[in-house]
């Protein structure tokens, strides 16, 4: 089940863009400018249309004749993709640049753009990374118990597409994290690994923590008896 990235335009000349960058950093005094200083004192602009029109902030910074600070972080990669899956999980939709902020995001946008060369390019690197592998068997989600040919544990590309494809809504009740930060969606074996059931697509599903837990260990049809 492959997924895309959503499509912005914006018709502002380059020029005003960065004139409007030059206009917060004069107002601050300073010969630096970071996304949320920008955002925080009156900048005109989607920080979204920064990064499509230009590439990246850094660049911006550049063609405004200001400073830009870049630290080395030692984060994998992996946790760049969890974060950013987990962001758009609590969105229920694609994270937009100016959203990868604390307490939704745990590394900023500058940390993508630095890893990736614009914030553009990491969306495409994610897409990608979770598209790679959706490795499921044939056919029957439900086998005979300690027969299974998948883990029990879940990894990150799978649990994505799972609550992708049950639009970051638990499956039960409804409820998401788009509509109430409270809520903490988990990916659950529909028929029980415990009982056979396997660890793929079909036999997943989304379920927020309080539902889960009632669930426990019984298969759905069991539940409703």
């Amino acid at each position: 089940m492959k997924f895309g990235l959503n499509e912005h335009k914006r018709n502002i000349p380059n020029d005003m863009l960065i004139e409007d960058i030059k206009h917060i950093a004069k107002k601050l005094n300073q010969n630096k400018l970071t996304t949320a200083a920008y955002k925080a004192n009156g900048g005109k602009y989607s920080l979204d249309t920064y990064s499509k029109r230009f590439g990246s902030w850094f660049k911006c910074l550049e063609l405004a004749g200001l400073k830009a600070t870049r630290s080395p972080l030692n984060i994998s990669m992996e946790d760049l993709f969890k974060n950013l899956a987990d962001v758009w999980t609590a969105l229920g939709r694609q994270p937009k640049y100016n959203e990868m902020i604390k307490p939704v995001s745990i590394y900023g946008s500058g940390t993508y753009e630095r890893r990736f060369g614009t914030w553009r390019k990491a969306l495409e690197k994610f897409v990608q990374y979770m598209n790679e592998e959706c490795v499921e068997i044939p056919p029957s989600p439900i086998r005979p118990v300690n027969k299974q040919k998948t883990p029990r544990g879940i990894n990150i590309r799978l649990r994505f597409i799972v609550l992708r494809r049950d639009d970051f809504k638990c499956k039960i009740c409804g409820k998401s994290p788009a509509i109430d930060p409270s809520i903490s969606l988990e990916v659950d074996h529909i028929h029980p690994w415990a009982k056979g059931g396997e660890t793929i697509l079909e036999n997943l599903q989304s379920l927020c923590s309080v539902c889960n837990r009632g669930k426990s260990d019984l298969n759905m049809t069991e539940r409703n008896v």
